[in-house]
């Protein structure tokens, strides 16, 4: 008797906790549910029949090469061609290095340097992205204005694509360093001390056997560092420049992100500026939606073959 009213009692704990759980997967599911529907309604009226503030042409909208509010120009499609060019850009800058920081810290550093650094790097990625964003307003732009002086380059203040491809590099640097230590840490030790015993040197051994190894979750962390890059806003806005038109291919020339020009005028509360910036949102989620697609089926193919 008592081991049933026991084992009666764990399945109703079983059944309260099953329940409990169901229902903040059921919570947190509506809560996106509910901001994708808010999105996609505010974002698709300005191209409807009878919209109050006017009309928008949506393949003006989707393929414009001008953004000029104060005219009523719509076209993002040159920024989402920014908008790539400065994420992947700045992956392509911050991916060695980060790799190559998480084998030092992993396999290289002695034990001391090696807590040390990883404290420093999970230091970085809780750091606000107002602070970035002012770290790169006074000093990035310096630095960039410097270089382009060299060449004999007139930059607006040192505000430009260049200035947040770096910006946006540091800003990642963090999430991939901490994705890519946690996946040569899991690396089995057998592997190394076979690779070892057969004559290879340990650099030999760490980038042909730990990091082929661990590609899959370091490629898992490029993922979510140019998922970063692509929502990041404040600090981008604050040395983009914002151009009107473009697409822009020169480093040291102004630019413009879907999410500066989100974040740009969102002091208007209605009408057509503020209604648009839900657009420019939406072209947002599907540009993130896609390129995670595209890297999720490449890391997939590469976890695949390692």
């Amino acid at each position: 008797m008592i081991d049933a009213s026991k084992e009666k009692k764990n399945k109703l704990i079983d059944g309260i906790c099953k329940t409990f759980f169901l229902a903040m997967a059921i919570l947190s599911s509506s809560f996106i549910v509910i901001l994708v529907l808010f999105i996609f309604m505010k974002g698709i009226s300005p191209f409807l029949p009878g919209y109050e503030f006017g009309q928008v042409n949506i393949i003006d909208f989707l393929f414009g090469t001008t953004y000029r509010q104060d005219q009523g120009i719509y076209g993002v499609g040159f920024i989402v061609i920014n908008t790539l060019i400065s994420a992947f850009a700045s992956l392509l800058l911050s991916f060695p290095i980060s790799v190559l920081c998480a084998l030092f810290i992993v396999k290289i550093a002695p034990k001391k340097l090696s807590v040390l650094m990883k404290s420093v790097v999970e230091l970085l990625a809780s750091v606000p992205s107002i602070v970035y964003g002012v770290f790169a307003s006074g000093l990035i732009v310096i630095f960039v204005k410097w270089l382009a002086s060299i060449f004999g380059i007139t930059t607006a203040g040192g505000s430009s694509l260049l200035a947040v491809i770096i910006l946006l590099a540091i800003m990642i640097f963090p999430t991939i360093t901490s994705m890519s230590i946690t996946a040569i840490q899991a690396v089995d030790k057998d592997l190394e001390n076979a690779s070892l015993a057969l004559g290879a040197t340990r650099t030999q051994t760490n980038f042909k056997v730990v990091l082929t190894s661990a590609k899959s979750g370091i490629f898992a962390g490029a993922i979510l560092g140019i998922g970063r890059a692509f929502g990041e806003a404040t600090a981008v806005s604050m040395v983009a420049g914002n151009k009107l038109f473009g697409p822009t291919f020169d480093l040291f020339d102004i630019t413009r992100t879907l999410t500066s020009t989100m974040l740009a005028g969102l002091k208007e509360t209605s009408g057509l500026d503020y209604d648009i910036r839900f657009s420019v949102g939406i072209v947002l989620l599907f540009v993130i939606f896609f390129s995670n697609w595209l890297l999720n089926s490449l890391k997939n193919r590469i976890g695949k073959n390692s």
